[in-house]
């Protein structure tokens, strides 16, 4: 079973340990020292010119070497509790940690993983919402999940009460993958009616966390739980929300992060869809009425999980949009290139790639680029 060394744990975990260090700025301690051995034999001065670390933190950092002996041998019980529980120490540096997630501002250094990574969970789809879904919110979380997992997607989502627990639900019984991204130690159960569902998620995905074993599900966890929901996957459905609720707040981090952010509309009236309707109707999110509006809005990005193109509408094109459609193919394409390549005048590009905006085809991008859809 992969996962990292000891060494690099323990390494890992004490750096945290400091009160004041984070992700940031241990990546920022590896671009200057290029290794942990390297960090850990600095002098305070050399360490003070490191970005975010300073003369305070230096010297904080150089005091608490002095109790490495000590931490590496909580750390050694801690790592044999890990494979006790099944669980493995995934850290940033190893293959298997998710490449989406290590491109967001402040990635775990270590995940605590329960199952195993497998090529369809490079590109999951997150699925949240409130934890008192109306019938209707139930059912267009079951909707979306089993139809996105059907077609090889994996769902994330934190299995919580309400939302959460149907999307995960939803993909494990059409026989898809799910992740389930904990506010809590990995071997820590909640909420407790989750259990049979913490029990089936590692045979057909992941339990995921950040938080070492045995850490309580205490509020302060969960913007940091869904953080890592918005970041290892490629959109986010917002399914239903309150206006305070933690979902609009994965969706906020999704936004942050580049990705895709949809929203099912709710109905009006309902506090649940106060949230959702309110992302949509300032802009935060995109309108999905079916699981296609997903598929076709990420097709090109989805395209290595689905293995294949999604149908287009059935319309009738003209010569000069056909020329323009086979000069895109799959790649984004500025307008003077797609001019130069379809021997048209740029004036009559855009006013054929307007035409098939409106049937669907093509999108344009910020700076005049154009792509399939």
């Amino acid at each position: 079973m992969p996962g990292t060394t000891f060494q690099d744990f323990a390494q890992l975990r004490f750096l945290l340990s400091i009160d004041g260090i984070g992700p940031v700025k241990i990546r920022n301690l590896l671009s200057s020292f290029h290794s942990i051995d390297n960090i850990l034999e600095a002098d305070p001065s050399a360490l003070s010119d490191v970005e975010g670390i300073g003369i305070f933190l230096s010297k904080k950092l150089s005091e608490a070497k002095k109790t490495l002996p000590a931490s590496f041998s909580k750390f050694e019980k801690e790592f044999s509790a890990l494979q006790a529980h099944d669980v493995r120490a995934v850290s940033f540096f190893d293959k298997e940690y998710p490449d989406l997630l290590k491109k967001i501002y402040d990635p775990p250094m270590i995940l605590y993983v329960k199952g195993e990574f497998t090529v369809k969970d490079d590109f999951p789809i997150a699925i949240v919402g409130t934890r008192q879904p109306t019938t209707y919110g139930k059912i267009q979380a079951d909707k979306f999940s089993s139809e996105l997992a059907s077609q090889g997607i994996t769902i994330a989502s934190g299995l919580a009460r309400g939302i959460d627990s149907v999307a995960h639900e939803a993909a494990l019984k059409t026989n898809g993958r799910t992740i389930a991204v904990l506010g809590c130690g990995i071997n820590v159960i909640y909420p407790p009616e989750n259990k049979k569902l913490y029990d089936k998620i590692p045979n057909s995905g992941l339990l995921i966390s950040e938080f070492p074993l045995g850490t309580k599900p205490d509020a302060q966890n969960f913007p940091s739980r869904n953080r890592i929901i918005s970041g290892l996957s490629l959109g986010c459905i917002v399914v239903e929300s309150g206006v305070l609720g933690g979902a609009l707040q994965t969706a906020e981090f999704a936004l942050d992060q580049g990705r895709e952010v949809f929203a099912i509309p709710g109905n009006l009236g309902v506090k649940q869809a106060e949230g959702s309707n309110t992302l949509i109707q300032q802009g935060g999110a995109k309108l999905v009425r079916n699981p296609e509006d997903i598929l076709v809005e990420l097709e090109l990005k989805l395209k290595p999980v689905i293995g294949k193109s999604i149908p287009k509408p059935n319309v009738d094109i003209n010569l000069f949009e056909q020329k323009i459609l086979t000069v895109l193919e799959d790649k984004e394409m500025q307008i003077d290139n797609i001019a130069t390549q379809t021997g048209l005048s740029t004036s009559d590009c855009l006013v054929n790639l307007l035409t098939l905006e409106f049937k669907g085809l093509v999108k344009q991008l910020p700076g005049k680029m154009f792509v399939l859809i």
